[in-house]
């Protein structure tokens, strides 16, 4: 009889348990849905926002669509907060006048692109990351974020990385060719390569315009007028990104979810892109004045 109350009551004991161990799996995964939806809901009203800053009506919907929070615009964020720290070293560790304009600490960098200074490759890639002036950087940040960020929200990170790589090289590449006397600094070939992926998929709002008008003025002005007060900087980049955007980063950008890999227009957008990496390789080797 002792037995049998011990058993029983080791039954109702493990009953009991089960019980509880199935209630708070039920609360903790009734928690976890209020939260998911929580952050859902913060994330509509993000991507609301966006659009009806950025985009015309007619394009909301497909973005809204498409758009989410997971995983995060990582890489934009990123690449930003690396160009700043490097503008940030330049500009207050070592003080120059690099504020306003392009100085020597900038000049003698080893991340800038120089003409004298083109065997060391890295540089057609790490000229992104030094800028020539307070506004310099503040433009670049501005538009790769308001259009970088949304961009990944949809595109996810490897896509805008390789359109925003795409535009950097080519820039680097296109300047050495087009104007090579010329030092280059600024992420303006990947933003501009951005910009144009962005320009070739959506209508364009007047306020964007303005906005990339500023931004070319800047560079003009750096290239042709802030040569007085020190060294020239090539504004070819941010042609080169643009055409980069428009041609393989339409071509990302408008294939959403589809493989863009089974896409032919973006091997032949590559096709091209090498066609022209390859005559700016031999260019820089034998024909460049630089040389």
């Amino acid at each position: 009889e002792g037995f049998l109350h011990k058993m029983c009551s080791q039954s109702v004991q493990l009953f009991l348990e089960r019980m509880n161990t199935d209630k708070s799996g039920e609360e903790e995964e009734k928690e976890h849905n209020e939260r998911n939806t929580r952050v859902c809901t913060s994330c509509e009203k993000i991507h609301e926002s966006i659009s009806k800053w950025m985009l015309p009506e007619n394009a909301r919907g497909t973005y809204l669509e498409r758009a989410n929070c997971m995983p995060p615009p990582l890489f934009i964020i990123s690449i930003s907060i690396a160009e700043l720290a490097v503008f940030i070293y330049y500009a207050v560790w070592k003080p120059q006048k690099q504020w306003i304009t392009l100085d020597t600490g900038v000049w003698n960098s080893p991340f800038i692109y120089r003409p004298d200074k083109r065997e060391e490759a890295w540089r057609f890639i790490s000229y992104m990351l030094v800028h020539a002036g307070i506004q310099h950087i503040l433009g670049n940040l501005f538009l790769q974020l308001i259009l970088g960020i949304p961009l990944e929200m949809v595109h996810k990170g490897h896509r805008v990385s390789l359109v925003y790589l795409a535009g950097v090289i080519g820039g680097s590449l296109a300047s050495s060719v087009c104007d090579p006397l010329q030092a280059l600094v600024g992420a303006s070939g990947g933003v501009y390569a951005l910009i144009g992926g962005y320009f070739m998929n959506v209508l364009v709002v007047r306020k964007h315009v303005f906005l990339v008008g500023t931004d070319m003025g800047f560079a003009l002005y750096r290239r042709f007028i802030a040569p007085v007060n020190g060294p020239q900087v090539s504004f070819v980049a941010h042609i080169a990104g643009g055409l980069a955007g428009m041609s393989i980063g339409y071509v990302i950008f408008s294939c959403f979810d589809k493989n863009f890999i089974k896409d032919p227009r973006f091997w032949i957008s590559i096709v091209a892109y090498l066609v022209f990496l390859v005559f700016a390789v031999f260019f820089n080797i034998f024909l460049s004045p630089a040389n």
